[in-house]
């Protein structure tokens, strides 16, 4: 189990870092927009099963064999950069083409690919979750079950911040222009990270 001091800034920590804007949250934010909130909200369940299996991964993987592989965070990072700049411009195609396309661009496998190579997931593993997470089961839980419940009303607020630029107030937004500058982000965000790995 996490005690109240550990679990207060755990809890800041997760907070801060997936409000953040980042691949996984600009993808969330684009669904609302081309979805609407409702068929878009169901993607935070992609996103939580992807920072799971990336942080549990990462958790267990950096306690034994960080020491010894000192080479293995910038190749991740490397990797995720290259998968991110290919999703912005799949984003900026698919922004020329009927709304239905978003849902092949931007759905549950997209969102989960997306979310597990996120830097955001070794970042937790390495510095935001307590190190007992990843040899206690009970800490490992705990810790899991706090995230999840501020994960998913995080993510549907970026899915509802996307929605609302698709209402009746802001339709003169257009949509093929609001998705191309999500995936400006994504490339700003994939450069960003590359320089990161190889700097």
């Amino acid at each position: 189990m996490l005690s109240l001091a550990t679990a207060g800034v755990f809890a800041v920590g997760v907070t801060v870092i997936l409000a953040m804007p980042g691949p996984t949250n600009t993808l969330l934010a684009a669904a609302g927009l081309r979805l609407g909130f409702t068929r878009a909200a169901r993607l935070t369940m992609a996103e939580l099963a992807g920072y799971v299996v990336s942080i549990s991964l990462w958790g267990r993987f950096l306690e034994q064999a960080a020491k010894s592989l000192p080479w293995l965070p910038a190749c991740v990072r490397a990797a995720s950069s290259i998968y991110i700049a290919c999703l912005a411009v799949r984003m900026w195609r698919a922004a020329r083409a009927v709304p239905t396309v978003a849902r092949q661009v931007i759905g549950m496998r997209t969102l989960f690919t997306a979310t597990l190579l996120n830097p955001k997931g070794i970042l937790f593993a390495s510095a935001v979750f307590p190190p007992a997470a990843f040899w206690s089961l009970p800490a490992y839980l705990a810790a899991m079950a706090l995230f999840t419940a501020l994960l998913v009303p995080i993510g549907l607020a970026w899915v509802a911040f996307g929605a609302s630029l698709g209402g009746a107030k802001t339709r003169w937004i257009d949509p093929a222009r609001a998705q191309r500058g999500a995936s400006v982000i994504l490339g700003l965000f994939s450069l960003t990270l590359a320089w990161t790995a190889f700097r």
